[in-house]
């Protein structure tokens, strides 16, 4: 077979979920991807989340340095979909160096990219779909997105509890709430990270590192059930979701 008759393969896409922090904001205990929602963790719902996607064929958690093995024991624990590969790598202190710690795990056939946050366990598969389709289309970075429901304020930061003042109301028509997960070409991401460097607590938001490089990213429709379980009052929300998607899909 010449190489002009070889059949080009085709594009595979992996997710890449950081899971290495601590979750302070839900209070003292286990790391908050492993805390647990209707009786199972939280990183195993995204897991699951990123795997009903048949477009993705591979995940990899990026787990706590000292917990690869208790959540390499977790995934085999959980029944996860046999189409889907799975992969535990040790992340780093940020979020950006456990990001680049999980696309350095890559396999060299893998062209796109999915960034999800643990913490966002009950993103649809539509969504997931989306900013797949997005990228595949051509798109080097896609992040899903919705429309902000509040007014926003920008104000001089001031000292806790104090007030703030005013500089600014943006436009609320040009606003938009970002999610996960966010969608990327392997190699525009790969560069974002050996170019951008960190400082503090590193990046928190991929496609913002691929802005900073000057390349275009786009948004897709998000969804309002892919919120991000932050604080105690998320975790009986998430609840609330779970129970309505077992009365109407009996799962």
């Amino acid at each position: 077979m010449t190489d002009e008759s070889r059949p080009t393969p085709a594009p595979r896409t992996a997710a890449v979920i950081p899971a290495a922090g601590r979750g302070v904001r839900l209070g003292p205990g286990a790391p908050k991807a492993l805390r647990a929602l209707s009786g199972t963790p939280m990183l195993i719902h995204a897991v699951r989340a990123m795997a009903n996607s048949r477009a993705v064929s591979l995940v990899v958690v990026v787990a706590p340095k000292d917990g690869a093995a208790e959540v390499k024991n977790l995934l085999d624990e959980h029944a996860l979909p046999e189409r889907t590969d799975f992969l535990v790598v040790p992340g780093g202190e940020t979020r950006q160096e456990s990001v680049r710690l999980g696309l350095a795990a890559l396999p060299a056939d893998i062209t796109a990219v999915l960034v999800h946050d643990a913490a966002r366990p009950l993103v649809p598969v539509d969504t997931v779909d989306a900013v797949v389709e997005a990228v595949r289309d051509g798109a080097p970075a896609v992040v899903p997105a919705l429309p902000l429901a509040d007014t926003v304020k920008e104000v001089e930061p001031a000292e806790k509890g104090e007030p703030e003042p005013v500089v600014a109301t943006p436009a609320r028509a040009r606003l938009r709430a970002v999610q996960t997960p966010q969608g990327f070409d392997r190699a525009t991401l790969v560069r974002a990270h050996d170019t951008i460097t960190a400082s503090g607590e590193g990046a928190t938001d991929c496609a913002g590192m691929v802005e900073q490089l000057g390349v275009r990213v786009v948004v897709v429709p998000g969804h309002e059930e892919a919120f991000k379980v932050t604080r105690p009052l998320d975790l009986v929300l998430a609840e609330a979701v779970l129970a309505r998607r077992r009365a109407n899909d009996g799962f």
